[in-house]
């Protein structure tokens, strides 16, 4: 994989600008954060995942300006995977994912095409999230989001962040990486992939959005 370009500490985009290829790196506040190497063992649990899926939330909404025009519809798609954890407080991991499944598919365009991805990691994880769950949603997950309309690999979209990222996730399972750790190596991954679907130098925004899911996985 190639080395990571390096964003400006404390810089973030200026409003209604797109991601360029050196805005790739993880910022909470405004400041870089560096992903965990994977020191913790355990499986993610219901808390973890919840976790999880707040920062990649926040991410949405404190980045959506970067996303071009698919910044509003994730906005709306967060607020109803919200609405329904609300009212289906989450027990087990894969509840989590059941429930921004269920938001997203309530919003046409991207987010309902990435509702499959979500529901495939509702239904690999159950109780807890370890590697092979991981492994096993992502690569059901991108053939699903392939099946509901995504184009293949090289078309410069989504499925251009998702593949590369199965492929690091069945790695790490082969090699009995711990999940935290197995979710950093996809989120590089993803981050490489995401590279190459340039256009007028910037990235495809349901890439990034792709990269980005990985990367919150990291800090949970």
């Amino acid at each position: 994989m190639g080395e990571r370009r390096r964003t400006r500490v404390g810089t973030a985009p200026a409003p209604g600008t797109a991601t360029a290829l050196d805005e790739l790196e993880l910022r909470e506040g405004g400041r870089r954060v560096d992903p965990l190497t994977g020191t913790r063992t355990a499986d993610l649990d219901v808390e973890r995942v919840l976790a999880w899926w707040r920062g990649f939330e926040e991410q949405v909404f404190s980045r959506g300006a970067e996303l071009r025009g698919l910044g509003r519809e994730l906005e709306e798609a967060a607020r109803a995977a919200d609405t329904v954890l609300e009212r289906n407080p989450p027990v087990l991991a894969g509840d989590v994912f059941g429930a921004v499944a269920a938001g997203f598919a309530a919003v046409p365009g991207v987010p309902a095409l990435l509702a499959p991805w979500f529901a495939e990691f509702a239904r690999s994880c159950g109780r807890a999230a370890g590697t092979r769950e991981l492994a096993d949603a992502a690569r059901a997950g991108a053939s699903a989001v392939q099946r509901a309309g995504a184009p293949g690999p090289g078309a410069g979209s989504l499925v251009d962040a998702m593949v590369p990222a199965v492929e690091a996730l069945a790695g790490a399972d082969a090699a009995g990486v711990p999940a935290v750790a197995a979710l950093h190596a996809a989120y590089r991954a993803a981050a490489d992939g995401t590279r190459h679907t340039v256009t007028g130098g910037l990235v495809d925004p349901g890439a990034l959005v792709v990269t980005w899911f990985f990367e919150r996985g990291t800090v949970v």
